[in-house]
């Protein structure tokens, strides 16, 4: 796997790519999201490609205090071949070269799968409760 950084003619294959495996939701438009993140550290968002093929990605980010990863994704077909765990290296390279201490990451509980995959490469649960608010809402929130 060839990683690399995203390019603006992959957003269509990045898109079908996490619809395939089930990142998205209604309430985030994975465009916006792209759009958003070419604003902040464009060059944080990666993907990996095998004989040109775009089959991963990481969009990571660091805000001077901790790191963040969110959207990796690896093809149906490409996983089993330590592309996932190739990707995380990618994200921990770029986060110490840049002096970041610590880098988080959010797995919904009951996608057990990738939480053992995680704890695979070193990462631990923390005991914190992750709290959120949306503050731009991509999609009109249910009127009920």
């Amino acid at each position: 796997m060839k990683i690399r950084a995203f390019a603006p003619e992959d957003e269509a294959a990045v898109v079908a790519l996490w619809q395939a495996c089930g990142l998205t939701r209604p309430w985030n438009d994975p465009h916006a999201d792209i759009a958003r993140k070419l604003g902040e550290q464009p060059e944080l968002f990666r993907v990996g490609t095998v004989d040109g093929e775009l089959m991963a990605t990481a969009m990571i980010g660091f805000d001077g205090h901790r790191g963040w990863v969110y959207y990796v994704a690896v093809s149906a077909a490409h996983r089993g071949q330590s592309h996932g765990r190739a990707l995380m290296q990618e994200a921990e390279r770029l986060l110490t070269e840049r002096g970041c201490p610590k880098l988080n990451l959010l797995v919904r509980s009951s996608n057990e799968g990738v939480i053992a995959f995680y704890r695979r490469l070193g990462y631990v649960q923390d005991e914190a409760v992750s709290l959120g608010k949306r503050l731009i809402h991509d999609q009109a929130p249910d009127a009920g």
